[in-house]
């Protein structure tokens, strides 16, 4: 829920873990997808949410998803 960013079923920060969980469900096959999904939600909040430091931004939105090995 915006202009807070939390969660509209727990009220913690969004994405709580509930979500983060779902959202790695939803995009198992495509982490790139997910990625640019959650940069998108980053770029709005950094709007609604000025006063916050963008390295927490960045920790709270991108920074949980789980990076793919890199192959040769």
């Amino acid at each position: 829920m915006t202009p807070d960013w939390s969660c509209g079923t727990c009220g913690d920060d969004w994405p709580c873990s509930t979500k983060r969980n779902r959202l790695l469900d939803e995009y198992q096959v495509d982490r790139a997808s997910l990625s640019v999904y959650l940069g998108s939600c980053l770029a709005a909040a950094s709007q609604d949410l000025r006063t916050a430091p963008v390295s927490s931004l960045q920790d709270r939105f991108i920074g949980w998803v789980p990076r793919s090995p890199r192959t040769a």
